[in-house]
């Protein structure tokens, strides 16, 4: 069986690239080894991660908002297993359209672990030992990314685990300690927060959200303290080990001095994610590896001829859309298309209430660069929407050149922030200024006016502060 191109992976990158390859009349088969046949993302990623958001989010404010609405429930119950079967219903539907995607494209699946033994073949094995080879004219490695271990730490998956046993807790711990304030640390802490745990959440860096805005970052945290989080930064977790009760977490000070020990009912290792490269026979082929994974070009090409590595295998950002970028890409440069991405322009989504978003540069980097630039900023609570719907927590943020008004970042704290950003990547994708934002029209009243009255206020003409 030969093929233009076989993906080793479908999540959020291998998939995109296999539907695309077709629609361009490329012979394309995959290789997934979950069941599923959807790879990380429904599984124990994203969609299950935000089918909780979401209805943890509604759980609070049915809880704390609702009657300031003029809407009387009485006490809401938390039914955690119709919860979780939500996400289960979330994932489910992403499985079912994902295959139903690659059927229609006439992608073929195989499910079973792929290898590479060579360039040009790929060895599948079945879950029940069977075997078979597929022949490629091209190959790409879609394999994503697994939670990074901590050192000397064994995960048991009940009281010491990482994100996916987090997604599928039997029951609402009732002291969780998170080690690690990234992305992750921060929405799963958030989800259990709300349901009724008490979160305590462990850095070793002095902030939160490594690699965002740091005015984002800190506004972010003041607001998740309100919500009842607590942050232990520059602490190091140094141990955790399973106790009769529960976990114990070892932590010191970031900068040395004496151990003190976290007790908890579950400890979460939110430490980061790896690339997942290991079993593909790559090493062997002689595939360069990077710090971050699979070395790649900016074709995403590796050392070997024919072989071909997106998504999270390659490094960060680990973003599934910048998996599905890569996947669009790879499949146009494949067939004979100039595919690229735009690396600079990588919206970051955190997926807490209010969220947090950003693309571009921040602050911190345009300082460290010496680029000169201009600040806008413009608070929710002087926006219309957000008032009317009791969501004033956070502002909107633009970043623009000095001399020419290019915007060159942009970051939010607000509801809606990860729809919101939208409009600012499609502005620094076509090279706009903060002026060509704040006089496009927008909407009243909306939210999105929060992000045009802070393009305004780069020139100091916001209308409503």
């Amino acid at each position: 069986m030969a093929y233009d191109l076989v993906v080793i992976g479908t999540g959020s990158g291998g998939s995109v690239c296999a539907l695309r390859a077709a629609q361009l009349g490329l012979s394309v088969a995959v290789v997934e080894k979950h069941p599923t046949g959807a790879g990380t993302r429904p599984n124990d990623g994203c969609i299950a991660s935000k089918a909780l958001l979401h209805a943890s989010e509604r759980f609070d404010e049915a809880r704390h908002g609702f009657d300031a609405l003029g809407i009387g429930i009485g006490a809401p119950e938390l039914d955690l297993g119709a919860m979780m079967k939500h996400q289960s219903d979330a994932a489910s539907s992403y499985h079912v359209g994902v295959r139903s995607l690659l059927e229609r494209n006439k992608v073929v699946v195989f499910i079973g672990l792929g290898s590479v033994p060579n360039a040009g073949k790929v060895d599948i094995v079945a879950s029940d030992g069977s075997r078979q080879t597929l022949d490629a004219k091209a190959i790409c490695i879609a394999t994503g990314s697994i939670a990074a271990a901590m050192h000397g730490v064994n995960v048991d998956g009940r009281v010491i685990v990482t994100s996916q046993g987090a997604l599928n807790f039997l029951q609402v711990p009732e002291r969780l300690v998170v080690v690690g304030a990234g992305a992750i640390g921060v929405e799963l802490g958030s989800i259990w927060n709300r349901l009724g745990a008490k979160v305590e959440i462990v850095e070793s860096l002095d902030r939160i959200l490594p690699g965002m805005d740091g005015e984002t970052a800190r506004q972010l945290q003041r607001l998740l303290e309100k919500q009842g989080i607590t942050f232990r930064l520059g602490t190091t977790a140094v141990g955790i080990v399973a106790t009769g009760a529960g976990a114990a977490i070892s932590v010191q000070p970031a900068d040395g001095g004496d151990a003190r020990e976290l007790a908890a009912d579950v400890a979460l290792v939110a430490i980061g994610r790896r690339p997942n490269s290991e079993g593909l026979g790559l090493e062997d082929l002689g595939v360069s590896m990077s710090a971050g994974g699979i070395a790649v070009d900016a074709r995403f090409r590796t050392s070997v001829p024919g072989i071909y590595a997106i998504g999270d295998v390659v490094g960060e950002p680990m973003l599934a859309h910048k998996a599905e970028e890569n996947g669009v890409a790879l499949a146009e440069i494949i067939a004979g298309q100039p595919g690229g991405v735009n690396r600079g322009f990588l919206p970051r989504i955190i997926y807490t209430m209010p969220e947090a978003a950003a693309v571009g540069r921040s602050e911190e980097d345009l300082k460290a660069a010496g680029i000169a630039y201009t600040v806008g900023r413009f608070p929710f609570t002087a926006n219309s929407r957000a008032r009317a719907m009791r969501h004033t927590a956070g502002f909107a943020k633009v970043l623009a050149e000095a001399t020419t008004d290019k915007v060159l970042g942009v970051h939010i704290v607000g509801v809606n922030a990860g729809d919101l950003i939208a409009e600012a990547t499609l502005l620094m994708e076509f090279g706009g200024s903060s002026e060509d934002m704040a006089r496009t029209c927008h909407a009243h009243p909306t939210t999105a006016e929060g992000l045009m009255e802070a393009a305004m206020a780069v020139e100091g003409r916001a209308i409503h502060i």
